[in-house]
């Protein structure tokens, strides 16, 4: 392979200098002493101490946590599933089924949380006029909102290892004994496994990440960190924002570490076993 040229690694680096610059400002003036966005005032642990001395921003990061995570674990039960059903479906289907699994994907936040605010405007108008149920925008609200749009996202991660199957191992399976749920769980589900967990984090990535979609479906009594840190930003910028930021970064980083690691094993796992 040829070697980059100088002038190529200078490019390469001053656009990652571009890109990171003022995240490892934001970390640095994290720990500023100062409210002083432009002047160093010295060492401090402060703005963390403020942080975790707000009982609004704490409850947000727990909404956030727990929605991120029972959200992760339903989209990555549902499109897990939903994969698998596309994988036994003959191809023209099973292709015009992707292609439109793929539109919430390409589609733009705005659009999907308008519409999906919306869908339980009127959901919610039905059920008081039909049932006489008065329910509101909150909890529940946000997190099925959270699960639709992180479907598409698991579904595109189990699919390519459900394609790298062996199409008689399930049938071999049931051969030898195995009822349909055995074969499933004992056979198919293992050589799918590293899809299924990279769709997980990718789902609870998002759900962290989230603000637009979330915005128009949580009401005014559920907030996430990225509506709190948005309402924040509304008023004169603390240094505390710097803080939060870069525990998400940081938080980002190790899951992305997470993600390569866990891939470059399954290479190397995989090349090992084409040697073999």
């Amino acid at each position: 392979m040829r070697k980059p040229s100088i002038a190529g690694r200078a490019l390469n680096g001053l656009v990652l200098l571009f890109l990171y610059m003022p995240i490892f400002v934001l970390i640095a003036f994290s720990f500023n002493d100062s409210k002083s966005r432009s002047v160093w005032a010295g060492f401090s642990l402060r703005w963390y101490e403020d942080l975790f001395s707000s009982t609004e921003i704490l409850n947000a990061l727990y909404i956030t946590l727990l929605v991120s995570v029972l959200a992760a674990i339903l989209a990555t039960m549902a499109g897990t599933f939903a994969a698998v059903g596309f994988y036994a479906m003959k191809r023209r289907p099973r292709q015009a089924l992707l292609a439109v699994n793929n539109i919430p994907v390409m589609n733009a936040d705005i659009i999907t949380g308008v519409s999906m605010s919306l869908l339980f405007f009127t959901g919610f108008a039905l059920m008081r006029d039909l049932f006489g149920l008065n329910l509101e925008f909150g909890f529940g609200t946000l997190l099925i909102a959270h699960i639709t749009f992180n479907i598409p996202y698991v579904i595109l991660s189990v699919s390519p290892k459900l394609q790298q199957l062996d199409k008689n191992l399930f049938e071999a399976a049931q051969d030898l004994g195995c009822t349909w749920m055995q074969a499933f769980l004992k056979v198919i589900l293992p050589e799918i496994k590293p899809g299924i967990v990279n769709g997980l984090i990718i789902a609870f990535t998002l759900s962290v990440d989230d603000f637009v979609i979330s915005y128009f479906t949580a009401g005014a009594k559920v907030q996430t960190l990225s509506m709190v840190i948005n309402s924040m930003t509304r008023r004169r910028v603390s240094p505390v924002i710097n803080a939060v930021s870069t525990l998400l970064f940081v938080a980002v980083l190790l899951l992305l570490v997470v993600i390569n690691v866990r891939e470059i094993r399954q290479q190397r796992k995989l090349d090992s076993q084409k040697q073999k």
